[in-house]
Order: C-alpha cells, then structure tokens, then sequence
C-alpha cells in the first residue's frame, strides 16, 4: 500500500491508504454492464466517469465507494472501489473487507427521498391529505404553536421544527430513543413554521414515520417493504438493518482535515451533533435497531439507482407499478422558488420529499435544473435526470466536511453530465408522456 498524501499532510488529514495497482481493490459487476453504445454513450466516456470515480478514491477520504448509473433503464456502471471494513482511518490493523457493488451502505439523509415516497402513496390512496394539518392526523403535534403546520410543510423542511435543543443532551444519541424524541418534538414550539427553509435533518422523519403508521395502521418499516421495496424487488434497502445485512454493512469513517472547531459548530447547528460524534452512534448497531426515515436507510447503490429508475419511470418498475404517475410528478416538483437554507446556510431547491438540482451549477453536477434526488452526509448522492434519462448513486464511507476530494467529487459530477448527453428535446417529451408524466 502506498501513501498517496505524504507524510506532512498526513499529520492534518485523516484518510486511508490507497493501493498502487487500484485494480487490486476495485469490484465490477460486469455481467449486469451494458455496452455503452447501447444507451447512447461510448467507452471512451464511460471510462472518463468510472476514472473520476477512481481519483476521487485516490484522495484516501472514503475508504469504500460505490458507484452505479443507469441509462435508458440499463446498467452502465455497477462498480465498487476500496474496503467496507478494515483500511479505515484507525482500524488499519482489523481484517479488511473488500467494498463490492453488493455492499449495504448507510443512506444518512440521503433515506429522506425515500421515506417521503409513502407519504405521498397514502396521498394517492386518498387516506391522507398533504395540505391537511399533521394534528389531524396526529393530535399530540399540534402543541405549543403547531396546530396549523401541514404536511405538505412538513416534507418540504418548512415546518419550523428543524432541530432538538435539549440541554446537556446529544442528538445523536438521543435519535436512538423514537418514543423521547416524539414527546419531545411534540412538545416543542416550532420557529416560524412555512416562513422558510431550514432543513430538517432528522426531525420531521420521525413524525413522518408516526403519520404514516397512524394513518396505514401498520409500521413503517413494513408499510415501506410491503407497498414500495417489495413491489420494486429491493431486498436490501431498509430503514436500520438486520441479520446478514448488518453483517455486511459498511462501516462509516471520519475522515478529511482535522481542524475540527468550525466544522463541529457548523453541523451542530444542521444536525445537533459533532462530525466524530455523528459517525460513532452511525457505528453503534443500536443505531440500526432503531427506525430513522431522515437518517438511518441502508441500501446498496444499485437499489438506490432502481429505486430513481422507478420515479423516472412514473412509478413502474420492471412491469410493476408502485406509484402513479401523478403521485411521482407532485412528489418532484419545485416547491415556490429558491432560497437561502436557514440551517444548512445555503441556497437549495426543494420539492416535498426531494432536493432538486440546478442550472448552470447544482447539487447534482452542471446543468442539472430538472434532476431530482438527495445528498446523504457527507458525499452521498442519488438521484434521477429526465434530461438524461439517467439514475445514479454514489455512497461514501468517509464522512468529512473539508478534504480533499472536492475536487474531485465535482469532477465526477461533471463526468456524468457530460458523458450523458441530454435527449434530443422531442425523445425527452416522448418518453416523458409514455411514462406517464406529462
């Protein structure tokens, strides 16, 4: 193994060792591939993406990495790089467990595109209302000030109920106890609700799993299998883990330069916890035995791929269909105009459930103003391009605010995009109205 930073920058970053021969530790599932020309795309470009992805591993930030992108609906690249366990910062002496394309990895945020989409089926099953305030639902919500807060603010992070401020108690930890953190929320007085953004990192999730069970009267976690992952053939996506798949998991890694203080005050103000602090209790099984739909999904990439194949889709997958066509526009579609985040202190685009991308620049690489999906702290990102016809993951286990990769995450952004070429304007319309979305 070489040491790709040096010894000097060795002494402020936290990475992990990176191979020579990258081939050494790289994963491809070539039999699900297709050829490039197939889909609209060359070898050349294919390879120009899967190269981004390797140099942005080079940086030694995320010790796995796990990248998969369809086209058209088929498999482009279904591809894995470094270690789920074991050639992380401080556990370089444990066993290593090569990262493949099989490998689960928690979602963080990133579970939120997901666990909004059940929301908007009971929407569509006419059992619920979005513009109904959530105390109709849930009457104990409607304390101190949040009686009129509806869910449609809910899922678009204008509900005013950001964070948990509880003196001398740590979020993270707290996250692990669903019942206190509802009495909790419920209690609480919202800050402005539907005045403006502030992203919600963890908060509205548990109130959105409490909606969905009282409404469907079954839990969450088997309202989402039995109505949204099953359908779509996800075995492993879920909300915590179990068994093999928590066997099998990644295991997460701080990572990046060690000049903690800004960082650590910056995310206390977005998620209510420290970097290192976030990352342990993400380690911690307890946190897998719990169900947090804003923080806690875990999947592979390729079913977080399926997953936005499905909604560019318009619902339906492999013949099945999940969703209405109807319930996936409303679910991606701009919530008023752009504006200043409050909490993560920059401007976003968001529909009820979703982050959108952006033109000239967005979230999800250059020339991305239709695109739909989500980040996952810190550098995980799915999403679904019409433009393109693509879906896309990419999961991360190094969990770091300033390295770097960043670069070389923007770099591999900007492969994609210009390596999917957009549709000609009449195909995207055409297969916009065949899957129903138009």
């Amino acid at each position: 193994m070489r040491d790709v930073l040096g010894p000097v920058r060795r002494l402020v970053v936290d990475s992990a060792e990176v191979p020579r021969d990258l081939a050494s530790v790289t994963r491809i599932a070539s039999n699900d591939e297709v050829e490039p020309e197939s889909v609209g795309m060359t070898d050349s470009g294919v390879s120009a993406i899967w190269r981004a992805a390797e140099n942005m591993y080079a940086t030694g930030m995320h010790p796995g990495l796990s990248l998969a992108l369809r086209r058209h609906g088929q498999v482009v690249l279904k591809r894995a790089i470094g270690h789920a366990r074991g050639n992380g910062p401080g556990d370089r002496d444990d066993p290593s467990v090569p990262m493949t394309p099989e490998t689960p990895v928690c979602l963080y945020s990133a579970s939120k595109a997901m666990a909004a989409m059940p929301v908007h089926l009971l929407y569509e099953r006419k059992q619920l209302n979005l513009l109904d305030p959530v105390s109709h639902y849930v009457p104990e919500f409607g304390q101190n000030g949040k009686k009129d807060i509806t869910i449609y603010q809910l899922l678009c992070h204008k509900a005013g109920i950001p964070t948990i401020n509880v003196e001398g108690v740590d979020a993270a930890e707290l996250m692990l106890d669903t019942r206190e953190v509802l009495r909790l929320l419920y209690a609480s007085a919202p800050e402005k609700p539907g005045h403006h953004h502030a992203y919600h990192a963890l908060t509205a999730g548990f109130v959105v799993a409490d909606l969905v069970e009282r409404v469907s009267g079954q839990g969450f976690r088997r309202f989402f299998k039995e109505n949204i992952s099953g359908p779509m053939g996800l075995k492993t996506l879920d909300f915590g883990a179990r068994g093999r798949v928590l066997q099998r998991l990644a295991r997460n890694y701080v990572s990046g330069f060690r000049f903690a203080a800004p960082v650590d005050l910056y995310l206390k103000r977005a998620i209510g916890t420290t970097l290192e602090h976030a990352v342990d209790v993400s380690n911690d099984p307890r946190f897998y035995k719990a169900v947090i739909p804003a923080g806690n999904g875990v999947a592979t990439a390729d079913e977080c791929a399926r997953f936005f194949q499905c909604l560019l889709n318009g619902g339906q997958l492999d013949g099945v269909r999940v969703f209405q066509p109807l319930t996936v526009r409303r679910a991606v579609a701009e919530v008023g105009k752009p504006e200043f985040d409050r909490s993560l202190l920059v401007p976003l685009r968001y529909s009820a459930g979703m982050m959108l991308g952006d033109r000239p620049f967005g979230l999800f690489g250059p020339d991305t103003a239709k695109a739909f999906g989500h980040l996952g702290f810190t550098n995980n990102f799915i999403w679904a391009d019409p433009e393109r016809d693509i879906s896309v993951a990419l999961l991360t286990t190094g969990k770091l605010v300033l390295g770097l990769h960043a670069p070389f995450l923007l770099n591999l952004l900007y492969r994609i995009s210009k390596n999917c070429p957009k549709l000609p304007e009449d195909e995207q319309q055409a297969r916009l109205i065949a899957a129903g979305m138009c």
